[in-house]
Order: C-alpha cells, then structure tokens, then sequence
C-alpha cells in the first residue's frame, strides 16, 4: 500500500475518487494521549484464537517471499483455500495470468461484509517475507473465518452474508507503478462482485508490538467509529485512540471506496519495519493481533 499525503492531493487522489478532509484530526490535533502499554490490555473476550493466527503468521513466513504469481505464493494459495470456509479461488482474469483471490464465506441475505487481507509480499524489495504485511492480516482473517463457520452466535445478527478475501496482488510488481499497478485483487474483486458489498473491513499492519490504530483518512468515519466501540465492548479500546492519521493510505480497501462501499482500514502505517527485510514475526505481538481479531468480530456481529 501506499500513502497519499497532503501535497499529493491535487496531483493523485483526484484520479482516485478519494477526498481528503482538512480537519483538525487529519492534522492529528487534539487526538488522545498515548494509551497503555501493550502490557495493560486486558480482553473481556476469548473467541479468536491469536495462538492458531500466530502460528499461521509463522507458517506463511516460513515459506520465505511470496510475491504475486511467485511458486511459494501459489502453494501458500493452494494451503488458505482449504482453511476458509466454502473456499474457492478466483482468477484475476487474462490482464494477470496466474494470479488469483483466495475467497470464502458464510451465507446471508442481504449485501455482503467483506473482512479482507492480502496475501503477497512486496515484489521489488529481495527477502522481504511479510509478517506483518500480509502475514498477519491473512492470518486474522482465517482465524475470524474459522470463528465464525464454528459459533453461529458470532455471526451478524442481521442475517448479512460473510465474506472472506485473500487478496492477490496488492503489491506492485517489479517496475511498476503502486498507484497504477498495485490492488490488483481487490479491483479485479470489486468488478466481478460489483454491488453486493455492503461494508467492508481490511485488515493489515494489525500486529506489530506497540501497535495503534487511528483512523486511516480514507477509512468510513461511521463504520471506524462502530469498531471503536466494539474494541471497547472487548476491552481493546487502547488500541483505537481517538483521531485520524496524518495521512490516506491506498490500500486495497481503496478499490471498495471508489465504487460507494462503505469500508475502512485497519492499519498502524508507523510500524517501523514496513517495507524492509526487518518485517518478520519477533517484531509482532500476539496481544494486538487478539485485540483487532476480538474486535472485529464483535463488529460483525453488529453489522
């Protein structure tokens, strides 16, 4: 993913259909003092099983750099597809020969949740293994997938279909653009689902050690404050301080957002090892990955 800042405003995020507000929080003023430690997080639920996620976080990276079409990111596909529910993958079509989304779901009525996550690393940086960047947001969305095929109390109460999304592609490839040439999956997902979204929640950079989640300036101000509350109800609430984040992150919830869906990103963009060889599992935490995990079942259930 990448960021688009104040000054890129004219330049970029017109083309992108996204609109940045000047506010006081964009600006990250008058937001709250820094919550507890990681240490003080105590959760009033135990329905996502950070263990198992944690493992799946390891097992990815285990298989080394996975960038889009790559041989370790096609077994790693041929392993999620067995682990979300009703899974099945969809090509990206002929403009991406071999790469594919890794899709589940729970069945409804209505327009669907997406919970979403990709699953490539970064193609131009050599031994870049993702734990963070695609390995832990994979993993949370497997874990939720398993929670919510298991307990049928955890599923919305409206009845909404669930669906779950591996993404393909996210990154750019090598010499590519990330504006032009990155989201592959989720707007090759977004044409061929197009309006049976309702909302929509990305998940990435969720598990990094000292993680803080304010919200992404793109992110659906009504629906982020809907996953605050749930964080609350779950006794996360310290991981998701009040205010927005100094800047818009085009991420794959972007491809959501042009076409009218509802949808926010789950993201700490000041993790300091995004984007080097330095992003592996010693630098996570099971307790943020819990506390997202708690919280965005709890969100679904409302949804």
């Amino acid at each position: 993913m990448k960021p688009l800042v104040a000054l890129l405003v004219a330049q970029v995020v017109l083309g992108l259909g996204v609109v940045v507000a000047a506010s006081q929080d964009f600006f990250g003023i008058g937001q709250d003092a820094e919550p507890a430690p990681t240490a003080a997080i105590r959760l009033a639920a135990d329905r996502f099983d950070a263990d198992r996620a944690f493992r799946l976080i390891e097992q990815q990276v285990a298989l080394g750099p996975r960038p889009a079409g790559s041989e370790a990111s096609r077994a790693l596909g041929d392993r999620l597809v067995g682990l979300l529910p009703r899974g099945r993958f969809e090509a990206l079509g002929p403009a991406h020969p071999g790469l594919r989304n890794v899709v589940g779901s729970i069945a409804g009525r209505g327009k669907a949740i997406v919970v979403g996550a990709h699953y490539d690393t970064e193609a131009t940086i050599p031994g870049h293994v993702g734990a963070n960047d695609g390995a832990a947001g994979t993993a949370a969305v497997v874990e939720i997938a398993r929670a919510l095929k298991r307990d049928r109390r955890l599923r919305p109460r409206s009845g909404r279909p669930v669906v779950f999304v591996l993404f393909d592609g996210e990154e750019e490839p090598p010499g590519g653009d990330g504006y032009v040439d990155g989201l592959r999956g989720s707007r090759a997902y977004v044409r061929a689902h197009r309006g049976r979204t309702g909302d929509m929640v990305l998940l990435d950079y969720i598990a990094n050690k000292g993680a803080r989640f304010r919200r992404e300036g793109g992110s659906n101000r009504e629906l982020w404050e809907r996953l605050r509350t749930a964080a609350r109800r779950v006794g996360a609430g310290a991981l998701f301080p009040a205010g927005t984040q100094p800047r818009t992150i085009y991420d794959d919830h972007t491809s959501f957002t042009e076409t009218g869906v509802r949808a926010i990103d789950v993201i700490d963009f000041d993790y300091e090892h995004r984007d080097t060889t330095r992003d592996t599992p010693d630098k996570l935490s099971r307790a943020e990955l819990d506390g997202v995990g708690e919280s965005v079942l709890v969100l679904t259930r409302g949804l």
